[in-house]
């Protein structure tokens, strides 16, 4: 094994308490569960079945098997997704609603990689350029893929093959197999740790810049003229967001149109779902669907 046990855990943020691990079965969470039990945490392995794949309880014997070995409580879940479009964030919005809120999961530094290139692709700025937050929830976040591999490989421990990982019809698929792979090759270098690194200054920077739109009565029309343009949009963006309680934020599109309403050269304007922002004077209101 080209790294032991304790070099892997010295690059991992474990919380100093009983943890719930989430482990699907493949390496990554394998490796979460393993690491975990050796660094002599109180651990519960987690395996939540979709239903998806014909057999796929036999991914949970996987994960029961290993908790054992481990030392570790087992626990299997069910949740029911649909087949159909989107299934990859139905599966996941099913999956962390069984889950506890402070459940660790396995995601890798290849997986901040992908998804800092995925949130480029939507057109994400700050905050989506800056990944996944690092966390005590995601301990091995500094860790590699390979690394996690290695591991379960080292242990001679059983692992699920997702055969979903391999689906081009799966945007992160392409990311992972295609996208970086080509990226790795045109800068004839590793591109994960370098993003890795990006998505930290750009953290420090959203971090910055959130606290400085706190200021900002995102209700105020004349507030928002105000400020720089920066901290408008991200007023303007933390109150949708919050008040919607979506998975993601509002695009620059739907917050410049708020900004157009700000700005009085609209009365109001549809921000998705039904939802608008209206304006009476210079007093901006978030309104509801009828529906809701």
């Amino acid at each position: 094994m080209k790294n032991t046990i304790q070099d892997l855990l010295r690059r991992c943020t474990f919380p100093d308490r009983p943890v719930v691990c989430a482990v699907s079965g493949g390496p990554d969470s394998i490796a979460l569960l393993a690491l975990a039990c050796s660094a002599g945490l109180d651990t519960t392995a987690i395996h939540v079945d979709h239903g998806i794949r014909e057999g796929s309880y036999k991914e949970a014997e996987v994960v029961a098997s290993a908790a054992e070995r481990f030392g570790a409580r087992f626990q299997s879940l069910k949740v029911q997704v649909e087949k159909g479009s989107n299934l990859e964030e139905r599966a996941r919005q099913a999956r962390y609603g069984v889950l506890p809120e402070d459940v660790l999961t396995g995601h890798t530094a290849d997986d901040q990689a992908e998804t800092i290139l995925l949130a480029l692709l939507r057109g994400s700025a700050w905050h989506g350029l800056s990944g996944m937050e690092p966390s005590a929830q995601r301990p091995i976040l500094q860790l590699r893929r390979a690394e996690t591999v290695d591991l379960c490989v080292s242990l001679d421990i059983s692992i699920v093959s997702d055969p979903s990982n391999n689906d081009p019809h799966f945007r992160r698929n392409r990311i992972r197999h295609e996208v970086l792979p080509l990226l790795n090759d045109i800068a004839d270098r590793d591109l994960v740790p370098i993003l890795s690194r990006q998505a930290e200054l750009l953290r420090s920077g959203a971090q910055y810049i959130s606290s400085q739109a706190e200021k900002i009565d995102p209700t105020d029309s004349q507030a928002l003229i105000g400020a720089p343009t920066i901290l408008s949009r991200e007023a303007i963006r933390n109150w949708i967001w919050k008040t919607r309680k979506d998975d993601h934020p509002p695009d620059l599109a739907t917050i410049d149109r708020v900004l157009d309403v700000a700005y009085l050269r609209a009365v109001a304007t549809e921000i998705g779902n039904g939802w608008r922002v209206a304006r009476t004077d210079r007093i901006l209101r978030i309104e509801k669907p009828e529906a809701i």
